[in-house]
């Protein structure tokens, strides 16, 4: 299975070298090469965000991937790598990793009148990236937004009782058994593992006796047309004279 990391900044094609030439971890559109072939795919986050034209650009070429994309996010995914997460068909997260969803912000120079149409930008911006959100976790929009507008963090477990996550990573699948008792109480998993290893494996029992049954009767066979028996017996060679009745039954209780 094909894995594609999404590390450090989320940033545009044009400014992957700027972040190569200093030595630091980005991601661009341009870094997520999808397979041909449609097989499955894993995708591990760890970002804090960045760009957002390029965090949607990841998230729709994730989306729209034929294959099956499981998301693992291995340490965190806040602002745009959040946005990515939400293109998995799965989405796991680590027990230590975390999410963090907020408003889009940006810097603009100008008089009011900028200001306030940027303000209006940038509420266009929060509704476009929270339809993500809406599409994983069934949330109504108003209530993501309101999420957003107070940049919440969500731990593993919040994070899937939420939605934004399906399950914890390593975490047992198993229910828990809640007891009211004072005496001890043997774990579920281990009396499963003891009932499987008593169980009789009746399919295996069964060719075992229907070999011992054939071996038996091959054995028979062999004695009852033995020289010894054909001559103690005055049995003709002859097919219609050649039955079992001609032989004592008591014979084949030692043919065995």
């Amino acid at each position: 299975m094909k894995v594609i990391p999404i590390k450090g900044t989320i940033v545009s094609n044009d400014d992957v070298w700027m972040y190569d030439w200093f030595g630091w971890d980005c991601t661009a559109p341009k870094n997520v090469v999808l397979p041909e072939t449609g097989e499955d795919i894993e995708v591990h986050i760890n970002s804090g965000g960045g760009d957002v034209y390029a965090g949607s650009e990841i998230y729709t070429a994730l989306r729209s991937y034929s294959g099956k994309v499981v998301v693992k996010i291995v340490g965190i995914a806040a602002s745009a790598a959040s946005v990515i997460a939400m293109a998995g068909d799965v989405v796991e997260i680590s027990p230590t990793a975390q999410i963090m969803i907020h408003n889009v912000s940006s810097r603009v120079d100008g008089d009011y009148n900028t200001l306030l149409h940027e303000a209006g930008v940038l509420e266009g911006f929060n509704k476009s990236i929270a339809n993500a959100y809406v599409d994983k976790t069934g949330k109504a929009l108003d209530d993501l937004l309101d999420l957003m507008n107070e940049t919440t963090w969500f731990d593993a477990e919040s994070a899937v009782k939420e939605g934004f996550a399906d399950r914890v990573m390593f975490s047992a699948e198993i229910a828990p058994t809640f007891a009211a008792s004072e005496t001890p109480m043997i774990p579920h998993n281990f009396i499963d593992k003891m009932k499987s290893a008593m169980t009789p494996d009746v399919d295996k029992i069964a060719e075992l006796v229907a070999d011992k049954l054939e071996a038996r009767q091959i054995a028979r066979e062999t004695f009852e047309n033995s020289e010894f028996v054909q001559k103690k017996f005055n049995i003709s060679e002859s097919p219609e004279n050649n039955t079992n009745e001609a032989v004592p039954k008591g014979f084949g209780l030692f043919a065995f």
